[in-house]
């Protein structure tokens, strides 16, 4: 590392933004991801053996991806390099990897390249890591807050192993929080900062356990803090004047949008409209699409609530055309009205399960013909053909059933549709069940008249 850019980070260490300043360096200092870095986990003996392959590292934001990338930098004997994947480029790639194959040839130093947001970079981008990484040209470790199984190519998967990153819990929200405070040299320590346990309680609470914005909004709040004789002193109103908004973590492109989604159909599902509301309300001040969130409904109420309650599907779609009609902020309600009423409806899903099994008969059967008396009689010539011959009008006849085969013959019998007892659908199986009852009764007397005959 030259002189300037060791000077550059010491004006950092030293006058930089607090979230900068108290970044840990060294794994005693790191806090939170005890499921990666707790003792005896294999990424931590990796670390302190300095015995490391390439990494990748995902997780939300100020959760401790690049401080502990940088950590890695200051434990190992390797030459560190790092990118920013939206401002480099190949060019910039290749230059760390000559570099890097230099410095293992002549001074026997390895090379970690370091680059942060690595799912901006595109396949060709992501192409030219492969071989150094193959080789051990370089030790790659790449940093993500988008799920990589969307955003990285398989190849690049393969030769690093992924280590999930998790938001940081309340409380140690707070241990960060009161070590900058209490910090002399890198921290707020010289302010004297006193601040009220309900204001520290309030930043931790509203970071959403993002360290970097809890930071923030502490070296915020120390700003415009109330002057006293010997400090700053911060109450409760100038740590909300400080955060001022809740951070809503959401991205309508990454993995966070199908997460959120995830959970709002399956509290539907799990037929809890609190919850459903919440995770609802969630993407739509996140900035989502309220037609998404309307498909999602439609597609819910077909597959999750189905002939339990068949209103509910009428209901979705009045939901959707009710948003497109009036817009947003009014949209939400019809689209809560239907939320409520999905989630309070009883479920089945056999209408769902039915379709599935149709479609993997299809694909596992040969293609069977339509029996003479289902094909269509009405043009000319067809009745000559004998299409339609021996087809009985179940109108014709009592109850306005009659007792016919409408399958091929190689699959007769075959039951895709099995009706449950929740709600409306109960109807539907009892009627399903009534019609079974005669077939039965029918297929008894042939088996009787049979043996008459013989």
């Amino acid at each position: 590392m030259d002189l300037i850019t060791l000077g550059w980070e010491k004006k950092i260490r030293e006058e930089g933004p607090l979230a900068q300043r108290m970044r840990p360096e060294k794994l005693g200092e790191f806090a939170g991801q005890e499921n990666i870095l707790g003792k005896g986990k294999p990424l931590r003996a990796m670390i302190e053996g300095d015995r490391l392959v390439s990494l990748l590292f995902y997780g939300p934001p100020g959760t401790g991806k690049t401080s502990l990338a940088k950590i890695i930098a200051a434990a190992s004997r390797a030459d560190f390099n790092q990118l920013n994947a939206v401002a480099a480029g190949v060019k910039d790639v290749r230059q760390v990897i000559d570099r890097a194959r230099d410095n293992w040839s002549l001074h026997n130093r390895r090379t970690i390249l370091f680059i942060d947001e690595i799912h901006r970079f595109n396949k060709a981008q992501q192409d030219v890591l492969l071989a150094a990484i193959e080789e051990g040209t370089v030790i790659f470790i790449g940093a993500t807050t988008e799920n990589p199984f969307f955003y990285l190519t398989g190849p690049l998967l393969s030769r690093t192993r992924l280590f999930q990153f998790d938001a940081l819990s309340r409380e140690e929200i707070l241990t960060l929080l009161q070590t900058a405070i209490d910090d002399q040299e890198r921290g707020l320590g010289k302010l004297n900062l006193q601040i009220d346990g309900e204001a520290l309680n309030y930043l931790a609470d509203k970071a959403n356990g993002d360290a970097r914005s809890a930071l923030n909004a502490l070296e915020t709040a120390a700003l415009i803090g109330i002057k006293i004789e010997k400090g700053i002193y911060v109450n409760i109103d100038t740590a909300a004047e400080a955060i001022q908004k809740r951070l809503l973590s959401y991205d309508r492109q990454g993995d966070n949008h199908y997460d959120m989604a995830s959970a709002f159909i399956k509290s539907i599902r799990g037929s809890d409209p609190d919850a459903a509301l919440y995770w609802m309300a969630r993407m739509l001040k996140g900035g989502e699409d309220p037609l998404f969130i309307a498909r999602r409904l439609i597609i819910s109420a077909s597959e999750d609530v189905g002939n339990a309650n068949p209103h509910a599907l009428p209901l979705a779609l009045a939901a959707a055309q009710a948003v497109q009609m009036i817009g947003m902020p009014e949209g939400r309600i019809p689209l809560g009205q239907a939320v409520t009423y999905l989630a309070g409806s009883p479920k089945s899903n056999a209408s769902y399960l039915a379709v599935n099994k149709a479609f993997g008969l299809i694909e596992e059967e040969e293609n069977r013909p339509v029996p003479i008396h289902l094909k269509d009689s009405s043009y000319r010539s067809a009745k000559k053909m004998g299409h339609g011959e021996g087809y009985r009008y179940p109108h014709d006849f009592p109850g306005h059933y009659v007792d016919q085969d409408y399958l091929p013959p190689a699959l007769k019998n075959t039951e895709l549709y099995k009706p449950t007892g929740q709600g409306r659908e109960k109807a539907i199986r009892d009627y399903l069940d009534s019609i079974k009852r005669i077939r039965a009764k029918n297929i008894e007397q042939e088996d009787n008249d049979q043996k008459n005959d013989n």
